[in-house]
């Protein structure tokens, strides 16, 4: 387990704050910061799943789908829908990316500390316990920064 990869994804997206309001609809609807946004919040939401889950009720459930993601390293594009409690607003203002940029450098830092058997729901893998975070949250913000990075090649 390693946060590492967790904290160079982090400085990209942070990297990528300035261009915020970027929006390139050949590659996405959302704009720049959206992606920013979401990633932030999928990582703080996890993050404090993980923190108030009870480990005595994890149930290794996690699913062939999410064996496959795992090993080919890589979500699809335009599969899932964002749960809504990780949803960006209508607009994503600067400043929350910056206060939820801190969030997210602390709540990863928070990870080590917890019980091996701290898990969350995802709907689609099943449960994923503290062995399995790093690489879905690498995942899921890799997932991201690859649309920012296209958005702004073209």
């Amino acid at each position: 387990m390693n946060s590492k990869k967790l904290h160079l994804l982090i400085n990209t997206l942070e990297n990528h704050i300035e261009q915020q309001e970027v929006v390139n609809l050949k590659v996405s609807k959302a704009s720049i910061g959206w992606h920013i946004d979401h990633s932030f919040k999928v990582i703080n939401q996890v993050a404090l799943t993980l923190q108030s889950s009870d480990p005595t009720l994890y149930k290794n459930n996690f699913s062939f789908l999410g064996k496959v993601f795992f090993t080919l390293g890589f979500f699809p594009r335009g599969k899932a829908k964002a749960p809504k409690q990780v949803k960006p607003p209508e607009t994503v203002l600067k400043e929350d990316l910056i206060k939820q940029l801190q969030n997210t450098k602390t709540n990863i830092d928070i990870i080590p500390d917890l019980d091996a058997n701290a898990f969350f729901k995802h709907p689609l893998f099943g449960n994923v316990n503290k062995k399995r975070i790093y690489r879905f949250l690498e995942l899921h913000t890799n997932h991201h920064l690859k649309i920012i990075q296209e958005i702004v090649a073209k």
